[in-house]
């Protein structure tokens, strides 16, 4: 397969990771010593960034990712992409913009992220 192609497929699972909120396969999209610098705190290691989504994401959320732009050189891939997240609270939904910055990096079991920037744009609470 086309590595940009992967490295697509990749983002599209991290979001649906998040929202479908199954942390057992968070380890699958990760290296072992990815690091994660988000609104919801800073995670170093698959297993802290697994943590940290789990204790960030206690209500249904939708996160759509889109416009990727992926460049890869080799084993390393770089993607930046925008994102908007659904938090669905009971008292009405959060919806947050931010501009995804992510690494990724290619490993005996495939490509994998290694680092996650998050950058806030915008925020919309009790829409």
């Amino acid at each position: 397969m086309d590595d940009r192609y992967e490295v697509s497929v990749l983002v599209s699972r991290l979001g649906l990771w998040l929202d479908e909120q199954s942390p057992d396969e968070g380890r699958s999209l990760f290296t072992d010593d990815a690091e994660a610098h988000t609104p919801g705190g800073v995670a170093k290691g698959a297993d802290a960034l697994v943590e940290q989504a789990r204790r960030n994401h206690k209500v249904p959320t939708q996160h759509l990712i889109t416009n990727p732009i992926i460049h890869v050189d080799g084993d390393q891939a770089t993607i930046g992409a925008n994102l908007m997240v659904v938090f669905a609270h009971e008292d009405g939904p959060r919806l947050l913009g931010e501009r995804y910055a992510l690494e990724a990096r290619r490993t005996e079991d495939g490509w994998r992220i290694s680092r996650v920037q998050a950058r806030p744009i915008w925020e919309v609470a009790n829409a």
